[in-house]
């Protein structure tokens, strides 16, 4: 069960690293159209970041603490830290599904 975890918080990062990615890019500048499923749109809204730091490094720093407390087999902090990150994900789909009216698939 361990590898299984520690490979889906890889997939995490790797997507996380995408979104960031498609944050700094000037295509998503460019692409404004409101269709109902726009991952550019999101990630240059106003909610994609956090203090200056965008929503993707936040991401990708709590998968990768994840995978460690998962592979010191921290089974307490990685139930907490599940949950937080699960917590803030869910915050961030109400966003999309209330605010912006637009999902992003990453």
């Amino acid at each position: 069960m361990r590898y299984f975890i520690v490979a889906l918080t890889l997939a995490g990062v790797v997507l996380s690293s995408i979104t960031l990615w498609i944050h700094y890019s000037d295509e998503g500048h460019e692409a404004v159209s409101r269709s109902s499923w726009n991952s550019s749109y999101v990630n240059h809204s106003p909610y994609a970041v956090v203090s200056g730091i965008p929503v993707a490094v936040f991401g990708i720093i709590g998968y990768t603490v994840l995978a460690l407390f998962t592979c010191y087999r921290r089974k307490t902090l990685t139930a907490i830290a599940a949950l937080l990150g699960l917590a803030y994900a869910l915050y961030l789909t109400n966003i999309e599904a209330h605010i912006l009216n637009v999902w992003c698939v990453y």
